[in-house]
């Protein structure tokens, strides 16, 4: 897959008013033709003046393998553009931005992108994946490289009589109602130890705790233990770990630093 990590190092070659002298960040050339698009990769003379000669050139993509996408996109979701490129069937797809900068996918791999394992719980709103979501909208994790595969577990599918909070829309919730000491309730450690001292042993919890879920690796999850937030090993597997309602901030430099370590070991050499 061929992907320029930035549009500056892409120009657009619909004209040529200095001849065969070009930007010196240009890397690829855009050129519209009689038959379409096509992109080429160039290579520039040595020298410190802003405009360059073209001393090599190579066709990457010729115009009946190209198609441009026809809205505009933002080009810091990369992974979005990746899979558009994928599912839009053709070698190479150029993408216009708002500003109408130009970038461009040859040869689509989504595999190539880091695949980010999310682990999260409903209801509420699964607060970690709602915010990854959001921020991967508007292109924050452009630079990492990463695709989000989301493990969204609906608590509601357990056999609990009792749940967490009123904020999931139960009828019978520790937060709110006193319990006869022998329900069966939908938790986690911290309402393992609630029950407990409250209620005595006759509780019996349904574990949901995202971190259970933990399977795949890099992972990031959500768990209402601040104690635990931070980068770890979880079930053999490294990650992030963040608190239940944890920052946009938060999650990102979690995110980041969770990936760094994971970059790092590569799997190896861990123990947890």
């Amino acid at each position: 897959m061929i992907f320029p990590e930035e549009c500056k190092y892409i120009g657009l070659a619909n004209g040529r008013p200095l001849g065969n002298r070009v930007y010196f960040l240009s890397r690829w050339l855009i050129r519209q033709t009689v038959d379409g698009y096509e992109v080429l990769a160039v290579r520039l003379a040595d020298g410190k003046d802003l405009m360059r000669e073209i001393v090599g050139e190579e066709v990457l993509a010729t115009p009946d393998e190209t198609i441009l996408y026809p809205d505009p996109v933002n080009f810091n979701d990369r992974a979005l553009l990746v899979r558009l490129a994928k599912e839009g069937g053709h070698r190479c797809t150029i993408f216009q931005s708002p500003d109408e900068s130009r970038i461009f996918v040859i040869d689509p791999e989504p595999a190539d992108l880091l695949t980010v394992h999310v682990y999260d719980i409903i209801p509420p709103r699964p607060h970690l994946a709602a915010i990854l979501e959001e921020l991967e909208e508007v292109g924050l994790f452009g630079d990492l490289g990463i695709a989000f595969e989301y493990h969204i577990r609906d608590i509601r599918d357990t056999a609990a009589e009792v749940y967490p909070c009123r904020a999931g829309g139960f009828d019978l919730t520790l937060d709110t109602d006193r319990l006869a000491g022998t329900e069966r309730v939908a938790g986690c450690l911290t309402a393992r130890q609630f029950c407990a001292e409250n209620y005595g042993s006759g509780v019996v919890i349904d574990e949901i705790c995202p971190l259970t879920q933990v399977a795949e690796e890099p992972f990031i999850a959500r768990c209402c233990r601040a104690d635990r937030e931070g980068v770890g090993v979880w079930n053999g597997k490294l990650g992030g770990v963040v608190h239940w309602g944890a920052s946009p901030h938060t999650i990102d430099r979690i995110l980041r630093e969770a990936l760094a370590a994971w970059r790092e070991h590569e799997g190896r050499n861990r123990s947890g």
